[in-house]
Order: structure tokens, then C-alpha cells, then sequence
């Protein structure tokens, strides 16, 4: 038996490929009994995201490129129309492969921590689907702690390498305390909407949303406890702001320098910080120069995920390490398994002498022989009966010049030293 996983990813295929053989909530059970009926799989787990579909398989040896078959026959695609795309794993690195991707090692974002929970949906989805066993179970398992460890002893995910969270951290380092701070955002897309949870998660104390659809804005500010307010609005409350972040489709700047001026004057002169994250630019240039106005563009965060990435790439080199020595662990525990069966089994063998010597000492309480002697007997009994069959083969292997079996017991039985 061996662990295997075949997969495609952003690395090896365009989305036009990876959308082919995505698994969807709604076919997912399906395809996990599916696989589960195939005589050489004994567990698995399918992983499907946006940027990867990976199979995780504990399976008969050899039996490996029968995956690949299953996956081809599954989406309907021709036969080995695939296989330029995809990448195969078995035994240590498919272990090895798991703990990185779930460390986000493998992921286009360096160390992004979204990826571990889609694991954990994708474990909890095996679950129900009665896929999931011994094997597998302990080896995500080991994946989540490791994962877990990584985040903990190394600064894998402490940079911010997005454009909505760089934005956030750096109104974070010129505002203490953002619970006392106001931000005005402008735009309702897609970025504005991670950069409001950003603010939102780290407790700033106000959110305005300006959008030029004021429905769009309403929807986002209820989900935030914001307020919302229409484009032409916003030289009105641009004064109540200390942090301004905007990001909208406009062609034409819709924040110029004199309705900045005029807020600045009525803020008394106290500082905003504004990051235009638009390209082309929300925010006229010139209101850069402005005493009081802290203005970012999209560029100047680049430089600042560059840098993050750089930290992360220096903390991936620790994450690997980790993984190597939690890689080793895990292949030292499946050393233990194949002693399980052999424990059991002597487990076994020595309940049954124990209870026929047992029903025996009964019988013999029952005849009023004396407790004694009934419970000197069956103590010598039971040590002959266990030790019989070891003895006769440490005999034979002292015949046979077999040192190896001698020394065996010697550590099985902790003997140390000998007269």
C-alpha cells in the first residue's frame, strides 16, 4: 500500500484546463464514491479550488496510473489529454507535497492561509463520504498541525502580500489605534470589499463607502455596520476621514486637490492617509503634495508586497525545514503500523491462554482444592504457557549460531546486563 496523489495547478495549466476537471460541491460526493469503488483505492480525498484539483490516495502498489484513468473517465476527457498538465506523487512525497501545500507553500500567493482551510473542507468532505480511513485521516491530520506549527515558529504569513491588505497594514502603522479612525473608501468592487474586511477585522471605528452605484454601496456598508453615500456626496464627509482608500473603474480622477484642500481646512489641519489603488488614478497626483496628506499609489504598495514576499520567501526556507523533520515523523509512525497486527495478534494469544488457565483455576476453587496452591499453579502455568514457544526459538537460534534473535529479546524484554 502506498499514499498517492495526482494533481494539476496553476503552475502546470491555464484555467482553461483546470476549469475541465474542477469538482464542484455538487458532483464532489459523487465523484468520491465513485472513486472510492475503484478495487485499488482504499481511501481518498479530492481537493478542487481555483488554482488546484488534487487527488490524495492511499492504494494498492503499482496501481498508481489507474488514478490518472479514473480522473480522465470522470470529466469525460480523452484519453492521457491531460497528462502534459498533470503531477504524480507516491509514498514520502506525496506526504511531503500535502504539508507544503497546506503550509501555502505551493500556492501562486506565498504563504497564503486560505488554502489550509480548504483542506479542512476537503478532509470534512471525505469524512461524510465514508472515504477517509486510518491512513489518509492521520496523514491530514499531521498536515493540519504542521500547518499550524509553520504559522506559529516562522513569519510565513506575518507580510502582507495583497494590495488591499498592504493598504490596510500601512494605515495600521500610522494609526496607532484604529478604533479611533474614520475611513473613507471609495469604489464598492472587489478590492474595496477585502480592504473593508481588513479595516472591519482589525477594529477600525468607522467605515464610509462612496460608490456611484448607491445600491452596491448599501449592500457592503450593511454587511459592515458602514454608512453609505453616493460619489457626489463625498466632498461632504471627506473631512470626517482619516484614512481614504480608493479603487473605482473611473477613467478620470474623482478626488481633486481643492476638495482636498477644503477638508484639510476644516479638519483643522489634522493628517489623511489616502492610497489610490486605481489605475488609471482615482486621486489627482498633485494632492501628494499637500502638507497633512499621506498619498500612496498602487505602486508604492508593490514595492511593499515585493518586500513582504521577500520575507516570506526567507520564512518558506524555515517551512521547508520543518516539513523535511515533519515528514520524518510521520514516515517513522507508518514504521510502527506494521507492528500493530503482530501486538494484536500476541495480545490475542495470551487473553486465550490466560482465560483456559483461568476456567481451569475455577474448576479447582469449585473442588475446594487450597487457594494457594490454585493461585501458585496458575501463575507458573501462565508463565510457561507465554513463554514456552520464545524460549524454544532463543534455544534454536543459540544452535543455529542466530545471534540476531537473541539480541532482539534482549531489547524486547530490556535485559541489560547478564551474570
Amino acid at each position: 500500500m502506498q499514499f498517492v496523489t495526482y494533481g494539476i495547478n496553476h503552475n502546470t495549466a491555464p484555467v482553461s484546463i483546470r476549469e475541465n476537471i474542477a469538482f464542484n460541491a455538487d458532483v464532489l460526493p459523487a465523484a468520491l464514491a465513485s472513486l472510492k469503488q475503484q478495487p485499488y483505492v482504499v481511501e481518498a480525498v479530492i481537493l478542487s479550488t481555483c488554482n488546484r484539483t488534487e487527488i490524495y490516495c492511499y492504494i494498492d502498489d503499482d496501481c498508481h496510473t489507474l488514478v490518472n484513468k479514473w480522473l480522465h473517465d470522470f470529466h469525460q476527457q480523452a484519453e492521457n489529454s491531460l497528462d502534459e498538465h498533470m503531477y504524480c506523487h507516491q509514498g514520502n512525497d506525496a506526504m511531503r507535497h500535502l504539508l507544503r501545500v497546506a503550509c501555502g507553500l505551493d500556492s501562486m500567493m506565498l504563504g497564503e492561509s486560505q488554502i489550509l482551510g480548504q483542506i479542512k473542507t476537503a478532509y470534512s468532505d471525505a469524512l461524510n463520504a465514508e472515504t477517509l480511513g486510518k491512513m489518509l485521516g492521520r496523514l491530514f491530520q499531521h498536515a493540519f498541525t504542521v500547518a499550524k506549527q509553520v504559522r506559529t515558529d516562522t513569519a510565513i504569513g506575518d507580510s502582507p502580500v495583497s494590495v488591499a491588505f498592504a493598504a490596510v497594514s500601512l494605515a495600521k502603522q500610522i494609526f496607532s489605534d484604529l478604533a479611533n479612525s474614520t475611513a473613507l473608501l471609495i469604489g464598492a468592487g472587489e478590492t474595496i470589499e477585502l480592504v473593508a474586511r481588513h479595516l472591519h477585522d482589525n477594529g477600525v471605528g468607522r467605515i464610509i463607502i462612496a460608490n456611484r452605484t448607491i445600491e452596491r454601496a448599501h449592500d457592503l456598508a450593511k454587511q459592515l455596520d458602514g454608512y453609505a453615500i453616493s460619489l457626489g456626496e463625498m466632498p461632504i464627509h471627506l473631512a470626517e476621514a482619516d484614512i481614504v482608500i480608493s479603487s473605482t473603474a473611473s477613467q478620470l480622477p474623482i478626488l481633486g486637490k481643492g476638495t482636498v484642500e477644503r477638508a484639510l481646512k476644516q479638519r483643522k489641519r489634522r493628517p489623511i492617509f489616502m492610497v489610490d489603488i486605481a489605475v488609471p488614478r482615482d486621486i489627482e497626483p498633485e494632492v501628494g503634495n499637500l502638507e497633512d496628506i499621506y498619498l500612496y499609489c498602487v505602486d508604492d504598495l508593490h514595492g511593499i508586497i515585493e518586500e513582504n514576499l521577500q520575507s516570506r520567501r526567507e520564512a518558506a526556507v524555515q517551512a521547508e525545514e520543518i516539513i523535511e523533520n515533519q515528514v520524518e515523523h510521520f514516515i517513522a509512525w507508518l514504521r510502527t503500523q506494521d507492528a500493530v497486527p503482530v501486538i494484536r495478534a500476541i495480545r490475542e494469544k495470551a487473553e486465550l491462554e490466560s482465560e483456559y488457565l483461568l476456567e481451569k483455576a475455577k474448576k479447582q476453587l469449585e473442588q475446594g482444592l487450597p487457594v494457594e496452591d490454585i493461585l501458585n499453579d496458575l501463575a507458573r502455568s501462565l508463565t510457561n504457557k507465554l513463554l514456552h514457544e520464545p524460549s524454544r526459538q532463543l534455544r534454536q537460534s543459540g544452535f543455529d549460531t542466530d545471534n540476531n534473535l537473541i539480541e532482539a529479546a534482549r531489547s524486547l524484554f530490556n535485559i541489560k546486563d547478564l551474570p
